[in-house]
């Protein structure tokens, strides 16, 4: 391939990895947002969504381009589809980090503190899921990837541990039925952040190895 294609690919590269890093910073401030009672920043979390949505579109345009007028083999077609299935589950994370900021505007998690735990335990696990799996993209860095499924795991033995809380004090939390729900809707987001994540690992394998990792048992 051309010098200039390579160029091409480098700026994509970059720019992809400035949309991850936008991406770190809202669920950063979402996650934040549930436990600060911070009303702006839940706010300021939605609207940046739209500068995700943004370059989510500038960089699935600029694949398509690539692909198009330079149909690249190997490594270099790899690290093309990558890119966009990378850039759909950054999109994704996005949003249900803005799902977060939506619910914690109105949340009273202090009135549930058993649920408020697991919640502030799962925050961090996610945010370093999400770190590592975007260090390992820009890295090529199976090593780095393969960390993130550990995390997964115990992300989910979280939500399933708040899910049977909230089911076995239905009847005592009556009154914080509404709160209750909030937190289950905030922790299934999470949830679904670590899924995404996961994917972003399993891309950055198939992009350094060319193997497909997905449906297999870790």
């Amino acid at each position: 391939m051309t010098a200039h294609f390579v160029d091409l690919l480098d700026e994509l590269r970059r720019r992809s990895l400035r949309m991850a890093s936008l991406v770190e910073d809202i669920l950063h401030e979402a996650c934040d947002s549930v436990f600060s009672s911070d009303d702006g920043l839940a706010r300021r979390v939605v609207a940046r969504d739209n500068d995700v949505d943004r370059e989510e579109v500038a960089v699935e345009t600029e694949v398509i381009r690539l692909l198009a007028l330079y149909q690249p083999v190997g490594s270099d077609l790899r690290l093309l589809c990558t890119a966009l299935k990378v850039n759909n589950d950054l999109e994704r994370i996005a949003d249900c980090a803005v799902n977060i900021a939506e619910r914690a505007r109105h949340l009273q998690i202090e009135s549930l503190p058993q649920q408020a735990e697991l919640v502030r335990q799962m925050g961090p696990i996610v945010r370093r899921m999400l770190r590592a799996a975007v260090q390992s993209y820009g890295t090529q860095d199976v090593a780095g990837a393969n960390k993130v499924f550990a995390d997964e795991e115990i992300v989910d033995a979280l939500y399933g541990q708040l899910v049977r809380s909230v089911v076995a004090e239905a009847s005592r939390l009556m009154q914080e039925m509404a709160s209750s729900l909030d937190v289950l809707s905030v922790a299934k987001n999470l949830e679904r952040i670590a899924d995404h994540t996961t994917n972003i690992a399993e891309d950055v394998i198939f992009l350094c190895t060319g193997e497909i990792v997905r449906h297999r048992p870790r």
